[in-house]
């Protein structure tokens, strides 16, 4: 049970529910793309995801100097419900219509 609170605790917070939905979605991205997304820096969408992969619920895979995230599979039956959840009511809010608008594809700028 301690477990599903952590993850309920970290959906808490507006950003990390909208990386998760942008993943879930989208599936694996940089972070560039994601901080642009949304509009917050990226060392500020680092941090969000950070606390997402110390669940378990995010993965990471460097490529080069660039870090990109996927969602990992579910574990349990919890895991699983919300990510049809996140894949279906949550999908079809205008916010997230919106931050997927904002999600580009191209090449992550040069730092």
């Amino acid at each position: 049970m301690e477990n599903i609170t952590l993850l309920f605790k970290a959906f808490s917070d507006p950003i990390r529910l909208r990386l998760v939905v942008l993943l879930s979605l989208h599936g694996e991205t940089c972070v560039c793309h994601l901080a642009q997304a949304v509009g917050e820096p990226a060392f500020k969408i680092s941090r969000h995801l950070g606390v997402l992969r110390s669940l378990g619920f995010v993965e990471a895979r460097r490529e080069g100097t660039w870090i990109h995230y996927r969602l990992a599979e579910p574990r349990d039956a919890v895991e699983n419900a919300l990510m049809e959840f996140i894949r279906g009511p949550l999908a079809t809010q205008e916010s997230t219509m919106r931050d997927l608008s904002r999600l580009k594809e191209g090449p992550c700028p040069k730092e």
